[in-house]
């Protein structure tokens, strides 16, 4: 079938799904060009690199290799352009969240401490505040 040819094709030109998620192009337009021209290079030239590095990977690898030391200042401005800020807050509010359960659990631990150190029992030989 064909629909399951364009998704193999998919599979080994991964660059072709940050084309449909910035809007630049959608699947329907996508698969019509597979459909007309099969996986001939020419139609696929634009949207397909073979081996070379988006500058945006370029610059990230450039990051972690040097760290900011050796970057330009537009470099850096770029790789901090790329950083995911929804992902880092989603991915703070996890650690918060699994702090808060800790710390609850630690909290019932120290209170079932403390109440046992505080605790006096009543004197047998009295009764009802005698």
């Amino acid at each position: 079938m064909k629909k399951d040819e364009f998704k193999e094709f998919v599979k080994k030109n991964p660059r072709l799904i940050s084309y449909v998620k910035s809007n630049e192009m959608t699947w329907q337009k996508f698969y019509e060009m597979y459909d007309l021209y099969g996986e001939d290079e020419n139609a696929w030239k634009d949207y397909i690199k073979p081996n070379l590095e988006s500058p945006t990977n370029t610059t990230t690898s450039n990051v972690t290799k040097a760290g900011l030391a050796g970057l330009t200042l537009s470099e850096v401005v770029n790789w901090f352009k790329n950083v995911d800020l929804d992902g880092i807050q989603e991915g703070i509010g996890n650690v918060q969240r699994v702090l808060g359960v800790v710390q609850d659990f630690s909290k019932k631990d120290n209170s079932k401490a403390s109440s046992k150190e505080t605790y006096k029992p009543r004197p047998l030989y009295k009764h009802f505040e005698d």
